[in-house]
């Protein structure tokens, strides 16, 4: 099997991804545990190839992962427009590799490894 389970069914670790991987595109980093991270990680690095795309088909693709969030109350830039016209240019030129797992501390009520993933 290419993917943990994470203690969790189906539908909610497909939800729990699409709520992680939209504030990571929104806020640039979150804090996790490690396991969710290292599989966040694969989540998001496709989302990111599918907006250095750029076409259509890819932008509907990622539409239906990404949750319509409100990223910029000024502006009301939501996630998946900024997924697609700030980080997605901005990693063109890199060949994946676009997020950072970093280990941090482990969690105090149950001593869970907790790691910060991050947008390189």
């Amino acid at each position: 099997m290419w993917n943990r389970k994470l203690g969790r069914t189906a539908d909610h670790r497909k939800a729990m991804f699409r709520n992680m991987a939209t504030s990571i595109i929104a806020n640039g980093q979150i804090e996790t545990t490690e396991m969710k991270a290292k599989e966040l990680r694969t989540v998001v690095d496709e989302l990111i190839t599918l907006a250095k795309r750029g076409d259509l088909h890819a932008r509907r693709q990622a539409a239906s992962f990404v949750r319509d969030v409100v990223v910029d109350e000024a502006t009301g830039q939501t996630a998946l427009q900024k997924l697609f016209n700030e980080i997605g240019p901005k990693y063109q030129d890199r060949n994946g590799g676009y997020t950072r797992v970093i280990k941090t501390r482990n969690r105090r009520g149950d001593n869970a490894t907790m790691a910060i993933i991050e947008l390189v």
